[in-house]
Protein backbone atom coordinates (compact mmCIF):
# COMPACT_ATOMS: atom_id res chain seq x y z
CA UNK A 1 0.00 0.00 0.00
CA UNK A 2 1.23 3.47 -0.89
CA UNK A 3 -0.67 6.55 0.25
CA UNK A 4 0.20 9.47 -1.97
CA UNK A 5 -1.55 12.16 0.10
CA UNK A 6 -3.98 12.70 2.96
CA UNK A 7 -6.22 15.76 2.64
CA UNK A 8 -9.21 17.50 4.15
CA UNK A 9 -11.53 19.29 1.69
CA UNK A 10 -14.76 21.17 1.96
CA UNK A 11 -17.87 19.91 0.14
CA UNK A 12 -17.30 22.62 -2.46
CA UNK A 13 -13.83 21.23 -3.23
CA UNK A 14 -11.71 23.79 -1.34
CA UNK A 15 -8.50 22.24 -0.06
CA UNK A 16 -8.03 23.01 3.68
CA UNK A 17 -5.15 20.68 4.62
CA UNK A 18 -3.09 18.34 2.47
CA UNK A 19 -0.06 16.27 3.38
CA UNK A 20 1.94 14.47 0.66
CA UNK A 21 3.96 11.36 1.57
CA UNK A 22 5.78 10.83 -1.75
CA UNK A 23 7.58 13.16 -4.13
CA UNK A 24 5.10 14.95 -6.37
CA UNK A 25 4.80 18.43 -7.78
CA UNK A 26 2.37 20.99 -6.45
CA UNK A 27 0.64 21.15 -9.82
CA UNK A 28 -0.07 17.40 -9.78
CA UNK A 29 -1.52 17.27 -6.26
CA UNK A 30 -3.64 20.33 -6.93
CA UNK A 31 -4.91 18.66 -10.11
CA UNK A 32 -5.73 15.42 -8.31
CA UNK A 33 -7.58 17.23 -5.53
CA UNK A 34 -9.41 19.51 -7.97
CA UNK A 35 -10.69 16.49 -9.90
CA UNK A 36 -12.05 14.75 -6.81
CA UNK A 37 -15.35 16.72 -6.37
CA UNK A 38 -16.24 16.08 -10.02
CA UNK A 39 -15.80 12.31 -9.62
CA UNK A 40 -18.11 11.93 -6.63
CA UNK A 41 -21.48 10.63 -7.69
CA UNK A 42 -24.75 11.07 -5.81
CA UNK A 43 -26.63 8.13 -4.33
CA UNK A 44 -23.63 5.78 -4.25
CA UNK A 45 -23.07 3.68 -1.15
CA UNK A 46 -19.31 3.12 -1.49
CA UNK A 47 -16.73 5.74 -0.50
CA UNK A 48 -13.99 5.29 -3.08
CA UNK A 49 -13.47 6.45 -6.64
CA UNK A 50 -10.90 5.13 -9.11
CA UNK A 51 -9.29 6.79 -12.12
CA UNK A 52 -6.71 5.46 -14.53
CA UNK A 53 -3.80 6.22 -12.19
CA UNK A 54 -5.03 6.75 -8.62
CA UNK A 55 -7.76 5.75 -6.20
CA UNK A 56 -9.64 8.18 -3.95
CA UNK A 57 -10.74 6.75 -0.60
CA UNK A 58 -12.83 9.26 1.30
CA UNK A 59 -15.15 9.72 4.27
CA UNK A 60 -17.60 12.58 4.90
CA UNK A 61 -17.10 14.39 8.21
CA UNK A 62 -20.03 16.79 8.64
CA UNK A 63 -19.44 19.49 5.99
CA UNK A 64 -15.97 18.17 5.06
CA UNK A 65 -14.33 15.30 3.22
CA UNK A 66 -11.38 13.34 4.66
CA UNK A 67 -9.57 12.01 1.61
CA UNK A 68 -6.76 9.55 0.93
CA UNK A 69 -5.15 9.54 -2.51
CA UNK A 70 -3.48 6.15 -3.16
CA UNK A 71 -2.17 4.22 -6.12
CA UNK A 72 -4.38 1.51 -7.59
CA UNK A 73 -2.08 -1.29 -6.43
CA UNK A 74 -2.64 -0.54 -2.72
CA UNK A 75 -4.79 -2.73 -0.50
CA UNK A 76 -8.13 -0.98 -0.19
CA UNK A 77 -8.88 -2.68 3.14
CA UNK A 78 -5.72 -1.22 4.64
CA UNK A 79 -6.58 2.13 3.08
CA UNK A 80 -9.99 2.08 4.76
CA UNK A 81 -8.37 1.16 8.09
CA UNK A 82 -5.96 4.10 7.72
CA UNK A 83 -8.86 6.39 6.84
CA UNK A 84 -10.78 5.25 9.90
CA UNK A 85 -7.81 6.02 12.17
CA UNK A 86 -7.39 9.49 10.65
CA UNK A 87 -11.11 10.17 11.09
CA UNK A 88 -10.69 9.52 14.84
CA UNK A 89 -7.70 11.86 15.04
CA UNK A 90 -9.29 14.87 13.32
CA UNK A 91 -11.86 15.57 16.13
CA UNK A 92 -9.09 15.17 18.72
CA UNK A 93 -7.23 18.20 17.36
CA UNK A 94 -10.05 20.25 15.86
CA UNK A 95 -13.11 20.42 18.08
CA UNK A 96 -15.11 22.41 15.52
CA UNK A 97 -15.28 20.46 12.26
CA UNK A 98 -15.59 23.43 9.94
CA UNK A 99 -13.22 25.37 7.69
CA UNK A 100 -12.14 27.78 10.41
CA UNK A 101 -11.40 25.05 12.95
CA UNK A 102 -9.44 22.90 10.46
CA UNK A 103 -7.32 25.83 9.25
CA UNK A 104 -6.65 26.91 12.83
CA UNK A 105 -5.25 23.48 13.76
CA UNK A 106 -3.70 22.65 10.37
CA UNK A 107 -0.18 22.04 11.66
CA UNK A 108 -1.36 19.82 14.53
CA UNK A 109 -3.30 17.73 12.02
CA UNK A 110 -0.28 17.46 9.69
CA UNK A 111 1.94 16.31 12.56
CA UNK A 112 -0.69 13.71 13.53
CA UNK A 113 -0.93 12.48 9.91
CA UNK A 114 2.86 12.08 9.89
CA UNK A 115 2.68 9.80 12.93
CA UNK A 116 0.10 7.57 11.20
CA UNK A 117 1.66 7.41 7.72
CA UNK A 118 5.39 7.25 6.98
CA UNK A 119 6.65 7.26 3.37
CA UNK A 120 3.19 6.23 2.23
CA UNK A 121 2.87 3.23 4.56
CA UNK A 122 0.65 3.00 7.64
CA UNK A 123 2.33 2.80 11.05
CA UNK A 124 1.01 0.40 13.67
CA UNK A 125 -0.18 3.03 16.17
CA UNK A 126 -3.32 3.91 18.10
CA UNK A 127 -5.02 7.25 18.68
CA UNK A 128 -3.63 7.44 22.23
CA UNK A 129 -0.10 6.77 21.01
CA UNK A 130 -0.33 9.41 18.30
CA UNK A 131 -1.50 11.99 20.85
CA UNK A 132 1.31 11.03 23.20
CA UNK A 133 3.95 11.27 20.45
CA UNK A 134 2.72 14.66 19.29
CA UNK A 135 2.52 16.16 22.78
CA UNK A 136 5.79 14.67 24.03
CA UNK A 137 8.48 17.07 25.10
CA UNK A 138 11.93 16.65 26.61
CA UNK A 139 11.20 16.55 30.32
CA UNK A 140 14.86 15.80 31.02
CA UNK A 141 15.98 19.00 29.31
CA UNK A 142 13.30 21.03 31.08
CA UNK A 143 14.21 19.53 34.43
CA UNK A 144 17.92 20.16 33.80
CA UNK A 145 17.29 23.83 33.03
CA UNK A 146 15.13 24.26 36.13
CA UNK A 147 17.74 22.56 38.32
CA UNK A 148 20.50 24.78 36.91
CA UNK A 149 18.40 27.91 37.50
CA UNK A 150 17.71 26.73 41.04
CA UNK A 151 21.44 26.28 41.68
CA UNK A 152 22.09 29.78 40.37
CA UNK A 153 19.43 31.19 42.70
CA UNK A 154 20.82 29.24 45.64
CA UNK A 155 24.32 30.54 44.89
CA UNK A 156 23.00 34.09 44.90
CA UNK A 157 21.37 33.45 48.27
CA UNK A 158 24.64 32.10 49.67
CA UNK A 159 26.44 35.20 48.37
CA UNK A 160 23.91 37.45 50.12
CA UNK A 161 24.27 35.51 53.36
CA UNK A 162 28.07 35.77 53.26
CA UNK A 163 27.86 39.51 52.61
CA UNK A 164 25.42 39.82 55.51
CA UNK A 165 27.78 37.91 57.80
CA UNK A 166 30.68 40.17 56.86
CA UNK A 167 28.57 43.26 57.66
CA UNK A 168 27.52 41.77 60.99
CA UNK A 169 31.12 40.98 61.90
CA UNK A 170 32.05 44.59 61.25
CA UNK A 171 29.15 45.83 63.39
CA UNK A 172 30.05 43.44 66.23
CA UNK A 173 33.67 44.55 66.07
CA UNK A 174 32.64 48.21 66.28
CA UNK A 175 30.41 47.44 69.25
CA UNK A 176 33.22 45.63 71.00
CA UNK A 177 35.68 48.48 70.49
CA UNK A 178 33.18 51.14 71.59
CA UNK A 179 33.63 52.44 75.13
CA UNK A 180 36.66 50.29 75.93
CA UNK A 181 34.67 47.02 76.13
CA UNK A 182 37.64 45.15 74.71
CA UNK A 183 39.88 46.43 77.51
CA UNK A 184 37.30 45.41 80.10
CA UNK A 185 37.23 41.89 78.66
CA UNK A 186 40.99 41.64 78.77
CA UNK A 187 40.95 42.34 82.52
CA UNK A 188 39.49 38.84 83.01
CA UNK A 189 37.62 39.75 86.18
CA UNK A 190 34.46 37.75 86.81
CA UNK A 191 33.24 40.47 89.15
CA UNK A 192 33.24 43.02 86.33
CA UNK A 193 31.06 40.77 84.13
CA UNK A 194 28.62 40.05 86.93
CA UNK A 195 28.28 43.72 87.78
CA UNK A 196 26.87 44.58 84.31
CA UNK A 197 23.40 43.52 85.42
CA UNK A 198 23.70 45.77 88.50
CA UNK A 199 24.68 48.60 86.21
CA UNK A 200 21.58 48.07 84.06
CA UNK A 201 19.28 48.04 87.07
CA UNK A 202 20.73 51.16 88.69
CA UNK A 203 21.21 52.90 85.34
CA UNK A 204 24.19 54.67 86.84
CA UNK A 205 27.94 54.25 87.09
CA UNK A 206 27.87 53.07 90.73
CA UNK A 207 30.70 50.73 91.57
CA UNK A 208 32.78 52.07 88.65
CA UNK A 209 32.76 55.73 89.50
CA UNK A 210 30.98 57.61 86.75
CA UNK A 211 29.74 55.70 83.73
CA UNK A 212 31.33 58.25 81.45
CA UNK A 213 34.74 57.27 82.74
CA UNK A 214 34.40 53.98 80.85
CA UNK A 215 32.14 55.24 78.11
CA UNK A 216 29.48 52.68 79.08
CA UNK A 217 26.49 54.86 79.84
CA UNK A 218 24.80 54.37 76.46
CA UNK A 219 25.58 50.65 76.06
CA UNK A 220 24.88 49.27 79.50
CA UNK A 221 21.63 47.55 78.45
CA UNK A 222 23.27 45.74 75.57
CA UNK A 223 26.13 44.52 77.78
CA UNK A 224 23.78 43.19 80.44
CA UNK A 225 21.92 41.06 77.93
CA UNK A 226 25.06 39.32 76.58
CA UNK A 227 26.27 35.99 77.97
CA UNK A 228 29.72 35.63 79.53
CA UNK A 229 31.20 33.79 76.58
CA UNK A 230 30.83 35.86 73.46
CA UNK A 231 28.90 33.84 70.86
CA UNK A 232 30.12 33.55 67.27
CA UNK A 233 28.83 36.13 64.85
CA UNK A 234 26.75 33.57 62.94
CA UNK A 235 24.63 32.92 66.06
CA UNK A 236 23.85 36.55 66.82
CA UNK A 237 20.71 38.25 65.61
CA UNK A 238 21.19 40.08 62.33
CA UNK A 239 20.86 43.86 62.30
CA UNK A 240 17.81 45.47 60.77
CA UNK A 241 17.83 45.61 57.02
CA UNK A 242 20.48 42.88 56.74
CA UNK A 243 18.52 39.84 57.99
CA UNK A 244 19.21 36.45 56.51
CA UNK A 245 16.37 34.65 54.75
CA UNK A 246 16.19 31.13 56.08
CA UNK A 247 14.81 28.53 53.69
CA UNK A 248 14.45 28.62 49.95
CA UNK A 249 13.89 31.70 47.89
CA UNK A 250 10.61 32.46 46.19
CA UNK A 251 11.97 31.39 42.79
CA UNK A 252 13.16 28.06 44.20
CA UNK A 253 9.73 27.47 45.74
CA UNK A 254 8.04 28.23 42.42
CA UNK A 255 10.43 25.81 40.71
CA UNK A 256 9.56 23.02 43.14
CA UNK A 257 5.83 23.72 42.88
CA UNK A 258 6.00 23.52 39.08
CA UNK A 259 7.74 20.14 39.28
CA UNK A 260 5.18 18.85 41.78
CA UNK A 261 2.36 19.98 39.48
CA UNK A 262 3.86 17.85 36.70
CA UNK A 263 3.90 14.79 38.91
CA UNK A 264 7.57 14.80 39.91
CA UNK A 265 8.41 13.38 43.32
CA UNK A 266 10.49 16.08 44.99
CA UNK A 267 12.77 15.30 47.93
CA UNK A 268 13.66 18.67 49.40
CA UNK A 269 17.00 19.19 51.10
CA UNK A 270 15.78 21.35 53.97
CA UNK A 271 17.96 22.17 56.94
CA UNK A 272 16.14 20.91 60.05
CA UNK A 273 14.93 23.34 62.63
CA UNK A 274 16.01 23.16 66.24
CA UNK A 275 12.91 21.26 67.32
CA UNK A 276 13.28 18.82 64.45
CA UNK A 277 16.92 18.13 65.21
CA UNK A 278 16.07 17.42 68.83
CA UNK A 279 13.32 14.99 67.90
CA UNK A 280 15.60 13.30 65.36
CA UNK A 281 18.30 12.88 67.97
CA UNK A 282 15.76 11.28 70.33
CA UNK A 283 14.59 8.64 67.86
CA UNK A 284 16.79 6.00 69.51
CA UNK A 285 16.95 6.86 73.20
CA UNK A 286 16.79 3.32 74.57
CA UNK A 287 20.10 1.48 75.00
CA UNK A 288 18.78 -1.51 73.02
CA UNK A 289 16.37 -1.42 70.07
CA UNK A 290 14.97 -4.51 68.33
CA UNK A 291 13.23 -4.14 64.98
CA UNK A 292 10.82 -6.71 63.54
CA UNK A 293 10.25 -6.03 59.85
CA UNK A 294 8.38 -8.06 57.26
CA UNK A 295 8.33 -7.35 53.53
CA UNK A 296 5.47 -8.75 51.49
CA UNK A 297 5.54 -9.56 47.77
CA UNK A 298 2.16 -10.38 46.22
CA UNK A 299 0.99 -10.84 42.64
CA UNK A 300 -2.79 -11.16 42.24
CA UNK A 301 -4.63 -12.12 39.07
CA UNK A 302 -7.20 -9.65 37.77
CA UNK A 303 -9.77 -12.45 37.44
CA UNK A 304 -9.13 -13.76 40.95
CA UNK A 305 -6.54 -16.01 42.52
CA UNK A 306 -2.98 -15.62 43.76
CA UNK A 307 -0.04 -15.91 41.40
CA UNK A 308 2.64 -15.19 44.01
CA UNK A 309 2.56 -14.66 47.79
CA UNK A 310 5.87 -14.32 49.62
CA UNK A 311 6.64 -12.81 53.04
CA UNK A 312 10.22 -12.34 54.25
CA UNK A 313 10.95 -11.10 57.75
CA UNK A 314 13.98 -10.10 59.82
CA UNK A 315 14.73 -9.38 63.46
CA UNK A 316 17.58 -6.91 63.90
CA UNK A 317 19.31 -5.68 67.04
CA UNK A 318 20.84 -2.28 67.67
CA UNK A 319 22.91 -1.53 70.77
CA UNK A 320 24.09 2.00 71.53
CA UNK A 321 26.45 1.35 74.44
CA UNK A 322 29.27 -1.19 74.41
CA UNK A 323 28.67 -2.23 78.02
CA UNK A 324 25.22 -3.59 77.01
CA UNK A 325 26.66 -5.93 74.36
CA UNK A 326 26.79 -9.14 76.49
CA UNK A 327 23.14 -10.08 76.35
CA UNK A 328 20.71 -12.72 75.10
CA UNK A 329 17.28 -12.01 73.59
CA UNK A 330 14.21 -13.95 74.68
CA UNK A 331 11.53 -14.07 71.96
CA UNK A 332 8.06 -15.48 71.54
CA UNK A 333 6.95 -16.75 68.15
CA UNK A 334 3.38 -16.82 66.96
CA UNK A 335 1.21 -19.81 66.10
CA UNK A 336 1.69 -19.56 62.33
CA UNK A 337 3.03 -22.99 61.37
CA UNK A 338 3.68 -21.93 57.75
CA UNK A 339 6.65 -19.77 58.81
CA UNK A 340 10.15 -21.26 58.91
CA UNK A 341 12.75 -19.45 61.04
CA UNK A 342 16.50 -19.33 60.40
CA UNK A 343 19.07 -17.91 62.82
CA UNK A 344 22.28 -16.10 61.97
CA UNK A 345 25.30 -18.44 61.57
CA UNK A 346 26.90 -16.93 64.69
CA UNK A 347 23.83 -17.65 66.82
CA UNK A 348 23.34 -20.70 69.08
CA UNK A 349 20.76 -22.69 67.09
CA UNK A 350 20.07 -25.25 69.85
CA UNK A 351 19.42 -22.53 72.40
CA UNK A 352 16.86 -20.94 70.06
CA UNK A 353 15.21 -24.27 69.18
CA UNK A 354 14.82 -25.40 72.79
CA UNK A 355 14.25 -22.15 74.72
CA UNK A 356 13.48 -19.48 72.03
CA UNK A 357 16.53 -17.52 73.19
CA UNK A 358 18.79 -15.74 70.70
CA UNK A 359 22.39 -15.69 71.88
CA UNK A 360 25.86 -15.94 70.36
CA UNK A 361 27.67 -19.28 70.21
CA UNK A 362 30.46 -17.70 72.30
CA UNK A 363 28.78 -16.25 75.43
CA UNK A 364 31.85 -14.13 76.17
CA UNK A 365 31.63 -12.36 72.84
CA UNK A 366 29.48 -9.19 72.91
CA UNK A 367 27.13 -8.08 70.17
CA UNK A 368 28.52 -5.28 67.96
CA UNK A 369 27.37 -1.78 68.81
CA UNK A 370 26.40 1.04 66.46
CA UNK A 371 25.54 4.73 66.42
CA UNK A 372 21.98 6.03 66.54
CA UNK A 373 22.10 6.77 62.83
CA UNK A 374 22.78 3.09 61.98
CA UNK A 375 19.17 2.08 61.47
CA UNK A 376 19.99 -1.34 59.94
CA UNK A 377 21.34 -2.95 63.11
CA UNK A 378 22.61 -6.53 63.41
CA UNK A 379 20.50 -9.31 61.93
CA UNK A 380 19.62 -12.04 64.44
CA UNK A 381 16.79 -13.98 62.84
CA UNK A 382 15.04 -14.25 59.52
CA UNK A 383 11.99 -16.10 58.32
CA UNK A 384 9.91 -16.71 55.21
CA UNK A 385 6.36 -17.70 54.37
CA UNK A 386 4.91 -18.67 50.99
CA UNK A 387 1.33 -19.54 50.19
CA UNK A 388 -1.31 -19.74 47.47
CA UNK A 389 -4.20 -19.27 49.88
CA UNK A 390 -6.08 -16.11 48.92
CA UNK A 391 -7.39 -15.70 52.47
CA UNK A 392 -3.86 -14.85 53.59
CA UNK A 393 -3.74 -11.77 51.33
CA UNK A 394 -4.18 -8.62 53.44
CA UNK A 395 -5.72 -6.53 50.63
CA UNK A 396 -7.48 -7.63 47.42
CA UNK A 397 -8.31 -5.33 44.51
CA UNK A 398 -11.10 -5.80 41.95
CA UNK A 399 -11.13 -3.65 38.78
CA UNK A 400 -14.14 -3.56 36.42
CA UNK A 401 -13.70 -1.48 33.24
CA UNK A 402 -16.77 -1.16 31.01
CA UNK A 403 -17.20 0.81 27.78
CA UNK A 404 -20.30 2.89 27.04
CA UNK A 405 -20.23 4.93 23.86
CA UNK A 406 -17.02 6.92 23.66
CA UNK A 407 -16.27 6.58 27.38
CA UNK A 408 -14.90 3.87 29.63
CA UNK A 409 -16.26 3.58 33.17
CA UNK A 410 -13.86 2.00 35.65
CA UNK A 411 -15.03 0.72 39.03
CA UNK A 412 -12.39 -0.37 41.54
CA UNK A 413 -12.99 -1.78 44.98
CA UNK A 414 -10.74 -3.04 47.74
CA UNK A 415 -11.42 -5.62 50.42
CA UNK A 416 -9.09 -5.76 53.43
CA UNK A 417 -8.56 -8.76 55.67
CA UNK A 418 -9.38 -8.43 59.36
CA UNK A 419 -5.86 -9.63 60.24
CA UNK A 420 -4.27 -6.18 59.97
CA UNK A 421 -5.10 -2.49 60.20
CA UNK A 422 -3.42 -0.99 57.14
CA UNK A 423 -1.92 2.51 57.14
CA UNK A 424 -1.01 4.91 54.30
CA UNK A 425 -2.63 2.77 51.61
CA UNK A 426 -1.95 3.94 48.03
CA UNK A 427 -3.50 2.13 45.04
CA UNK A 428 -1.88 3.24 41.74
CA UNK A 429 -3.94 2.62 38.60
CA UNK A 430 -2.21 3.15 35.21
CA UNK A 431 -4.24 5.09 32.66
CA UNK A 432 -4.00 5.58 28.90
CA UNK A 433 -2.52 8.86 27.69
CA UNK A 434 -5.03 11.61 28.62
CA UNK A 435 -5.23 15.28 27.80
CA UNK A 436 -7.04 16.01 31.06
CA UNK A 437 -7.39 14.37 34.45
CA UNK A 438 -9.99 11.58 34.69
CA UNK A 439 -13.44 12.37 36.01
CA UNK A 440 -13.77 10.74 39.46
CA UNK A 441 -17.47 10.11 40.15
CA UNK A 442 -17.21 8.44 43.56
CA UNK A 443 -14.37 7.59 45.94
CA UNK A 444 -13.82 6.41 49.50
CA UNK A 445 -10.67 8.37 50.35
CA UNK A 446 -8.55 10.80 48.34
CA UNK A 447 -7.22 10.75 44.76
CA UNK A 448 -4.36 12.33 42.83
CA UNK A 449 -3.58 12.26 39.10
CA UNK A 450 0.08 11.99 38.05
CA UNK A 451 -0.05 13.46 34.55
CA UNK A 452 3.61 12.76 33.78
CA UNK A 453 3.36 9.02 34.41
CA UNK A 454 -0.37 8.86 33.56
CA UNK A 455 -1.26 7.20 36.88
CA UNK A 456 -4.30 7.71 39.13
CA UNK A 457 -3.38 7.30 42.81
CA UNK A 458 -6.13 6.35 45.26
CA UNK A 459 -5.02 6.89 48.87
CA UNK A 460 -6.67 5.81 52.14
CA UNK A 461 -5.02 6.96 55.36
CA UNK A 462 -6.23 4.05 57.52
CA UNK A 463 -8.15 0.84 56.84
CA UNK A 464 -9.58 -0.68 60.00
CA UNK A 465 -12.84 -2.32 61.10
CA UNK A 466 -14.79 0.79 60.08
CA UNK A 467 -13.81 0.59 56.40
CA UNK A 468 -12.70 -2.93 55.49
CA UNK A 469 -14.07 -2.33 51.98
CA UNK A 470 -14.17 0.73 49.75
CA UNK A 471 -14.70 1.69 46.13
CA UNK A 472 -13.82 4.28 43.51
CA UNK A 473 -15.39 5.02 40.13
CA UNK A 474 -13.94 7.21 37.39
CA UNK A 475 -14.49 7.89 33.71
CA UNK A 476 -11.92 8.23 30.91
CA UNK A 477 -12.20 8.32 27.11
CA UNK A 478 -12.70 4.97 25.45
CA UNK A 479 -9.78 2.64 26.17
CA UNK A 480 -8.95 -1.04 26.23
CA UNK A 481 -9.42 -2.80 29.57
CA UNK A 482 -5.78 -3.94 29.63
CA UNK A 483 -4.67 -0.29 29.83
CA UNK A 484 -5.63 -0.20 33.53
CA UNK A 485 -3.23 -2.97 34.57
CA UNK A 486 -0.95 -3.73 36.36
CA UNK A 487 -2.32 -2.04 39.49
CA UNK A 488 0.31 -1.36 42.19
CA UNK A 489 -0.42 -1.16 45.92
CA UNK A 490 1.57 0.28 48.83
CA UNK A 491 0.75 0.14 52.54
CA UNK A 492 2.22 -0.56 55.96
CA UNK A 493 1.01 -2.15 59.19
CA UNK A 494 2.26 -2.40 62.77
CA UNK A 495 1.41 -6.12 62.98
CA UNK A 496 3.14 -9.01 61.22
CA UNK A 497 2.33 -12.51 59.98
CA UNK A 498 4.88 -14.06 62.33
CA UNK A 499 3.54 -12.23 65.41
CA UNK A 500 7.12 -12.30 66.76
CA UNK A 501 7.59 -10.51 70.09
CA UNK A 502 10.64 -9.80 72.24
CA UNK A 503 9.73 -10.70 75.82
CA UNK A 504 12.98 -10.12 77.72
CA UNK A 505 16.65 -9.12 77.54
CA UNK A 506 18.95 -11.39 79.58
CA UNK A 507 22.25 -9.80 80.76
CA UNK A 508 25.07 -12.37 80.83
CA UNK A 509 27.22 -10.38 83.27
CA UNK A 510 24.48 -10.08 85.87
CA UNK A 511 22.66 -7.02 87.06
CA UNK A 512 19.33 -5.61 86.04
CA UNK A 513 18.08 -6.20 82.49
CA UNK A 514 18.80 -3.16 80.33
CA UNK A 515 15.94 -1.10 78.98
CA UNK A 516 14.91 -1.98 75.45
CA UNK A 517 12.31 -1.03 72.86
CA UNK A 518 10.72 -3.05 70.04
CA UNK A 519 9.59 -1.76 66.65
CA UNK A 520 7.32 -3.82 64.43
CA UNK A 521 6.22 -3.09 60.87
CA UNK A 522 4.88 -4.84 57.77
CA UNK A 523 5.64 -3.09 54.47
CA UNK A 524 5.01 -3.87 50.82
CA UNK A 525 7.94 -4.48 48.50
CA UNK A 526 6.12 -5.49 45.31
CA UNK A 527 2.32 -5.74 45.47
CA UNK A 528 0.51 -5.88 42.11
CA UNK A 529 -2.67 -6.94 40.37
CA UNK A 530 -1.86 -8.13 36.84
Amino acid sequence: MVVLAASILSKSGKVLVSRQFVDMSRIRIEGLLAAFPKLIGTGKQHTYVETENVRYVYQPIEALYLLLVTNKQSNILEDIDTLRLLSKLVPEYSFSLDEEGICKHAFELIFAFDEVIALGHKENVTVAQVKQYCEMESHEEKLHKLVMQSKINETKDVMKRKASEIDKNKIEKNRGDKGGFGSLQSMGSGRIESSFSDLSRSNSGAGFGSGSGFGLNSDVDSFSSKPKARPPSSATAPPKGLGMKLGKSQRANQFLESLKAEGEVIVEDVQPKLGQSRSAAQTLTDPITLTVEEKINVTLKRDGGVSNFDVQGTLSLQILNQEDGNIQVQVQTGENQAISFKTHPNMNKELFANESILGLKDPNRPFPTGQASDAAGVGLLKWRMQSTDETMVPLTINCWPSTSGNETYVSIEYEASSMFDLQNVVISVPLPALREAPSVKQIDGEWRYDSRNSVLEWSVLLIDNSNRSGSMEFVVPQADSSAFFPISVRFMAIETFSDLKVTNIIPLKGGNPPKFSQRTQLITENYQVI
